[in-house]
């Protein structure tokens, strides 16, 4: 009974299908470059005629990708006119948006592995490796212009800083290298990417050196500085930024009263250290701090309620600006989104033979991200920050305007005065 079914071969019948459909392409279109170039000439292959406007001068092949595979293109060699076909144009339109694309999922975070795939998906052959890699090259010049860019958005009061480390090769050997990143709030409420930079290890003279760079770029006015505490980091930012403030993470220093604190406690003391930061100012939040800190001592926890004594005062900078915008600046969470997409891709890579593709690939999603709506959508109303500045050269004016109605007052009196002794003494 078996003897008499008959069976297929699925992947062979798919083969020999595509490899006919492929050879019909290819067929179909040598003959129209055919009727292309015999239009062009007036005269067919080997045909005398007095209208003849050029003549052939054999083929060139090329090949181009279709949906059904690689065809080979025997293209019309001429003499005495050019040859310029549609199909080939088409083709470099293609070529050219090939290119693009392959570009554009890299920077989105795709795996060289998955940018072969879907190559071959949708263009019928796969796109190597080593040509993602030279796209990639020719992308790196583009990316690293951006890098150097002049900053354009006028001032930049919130400045948010921090480094991210990745593995690189160093004389053979692997090990970290920091990447310092660097976004900011310009004066009209956007956010802006101002750059990144390799800092090889979170210093002074790192931070120095990428703090001087951007204010060469145009960063200026810049009244806040967001970051973790970073000694090297503090002392760059005095040095180049003496007019700024500094605010401590707190998110950043939560976590570090946490790794003195038993775990079955670090919810309890998550709460507590919330509250003082939930306070509706300055002063009242200073209160509550100490209040925790004796909590924390009656708790028997003596290393969390030094570290909270010792590190609240620079959490609590966020206090001294418009209230609108605590929520925004008391943290760093606005550049920790952007480093976990950034590990998110670098994790795809592993190690880095070099800091500068590093740096690159940063950079590439950088600016792939601010590219997105996380650069176009306005994310803070910067008119609380201008009121609340204007507001000490009011009471100032306020202050000068009772003085001079004061002195004003005491001058008519004095006039007054002066003029009835005057007249006192005229009648006597």
């Amino acid at each position: 009974m078996s003897n008499n079914i008959v069976q297929f071969n699925e992947e062979i019948i798919k083969g020999q299908i595509k490899e006919l459909v492929r050879g019909s392409v290819e067929e179909t279109l040598n003959e129209l470059l055919e009727a292309e170039a015999q239009k062009l000439t007036q005269a067919a292959r080997y045909e005398r005629s007095e209208a003849r406007q050029g003549y052939r001068s054999g083929h060139y092949d090329r090949k181009l990708t279709t949906t059904s595979g690689d065809v080979t293109l025997h293209v019309p060699r001429l003499k005495g006119i050019s040859f310029e076909t549609a199909i080939i144009e088409r083709y470099r339109r293609r070529e050219s948006s090939v290119e693009e694309a392959l570009i554009e999922m890299y920077l989105a975070g795709v795996s060289v592995r998955r940018v072969e795939d879907i190559t071959e998906a949708l263009w019928g052959s796969k796109v190597s490796a080593s040509t993602i890699s030279e796209l990639n090259k020719k992308a790196y010049v583009n990316i690293e212009a951006w890098r150097n860019r002049p900053l354009q958005g006028g001032k930049y009061p919130y400045v948010y800083v921090d480094g991210i480390y990745l593995k690189r090769n160093w004389g053979g050997e692997y090990e970290n290298v920091a990447v310092l990143v660097a976004i900011a709030v310009n004066e009209d409420g956007y956010r802006e990417v101002l750059g990144a930079a390799e800092g090889m290890k979170e210093d002074k003279a790192s931070w120095v050196s990428f703090f001087q760079w951007l204010r060469k770029r145009g960063l200026d006015g810049v009244k806040l500085i967001v970051g973790d505490k970073c000694m090297g980091m503090l002392e760059a930012v005095e040095e180049v930024f003496p007019e700024a403030k500094y605010q401590r993470c707190t998110v950043h220093f939560y976590r570090n009263v946490f790794s003195v604190v038993p775990k079955s406690k670090v919810k309890n003391v998550a709460k507590m250290l919330k509250a003082i930061h939930a306070q509706e100012s300055k002063k009242a939040a200073r209160d509550k701090a100490k209040a925790v800190i004796a909590e924390l001592r009656a708790m028997k926890l003596p290393e969390a309620a030094k570290k909270v004594e010792a590190g609240i005062e620079e959490t609590l900078t966020y206090c001294d600006f418009p209230s609108e915008h605590w929520t925004k600046i008391r943290t760093n969470n606005v550049i920790e989104r952007l480093n976990r997409e950034i590990r998110r891709r670098t994790r795809v890579v592993g190690a880095f033979p070099d800091g500068n593709s590093a740096l690159m690939l940063v950079c590439a999603r950088l600016r792939h991200v601010a590219g997105t709506q996380w650069g176009c959508k306005k994310y803070m109303n910067m008119k609380r920050l201008e009121a609340l500045e204007q507001q000490p050269a009011r009471r100032w004016q306020r202050m000068s305007d009772k003085v001079l109605d004061t002195a004003v007052g005491i001058l008519a009196g004095a006039v007054i005065t002066g003029l009835a002794m005057l007249a006192v003494q005229y009648i006597k």
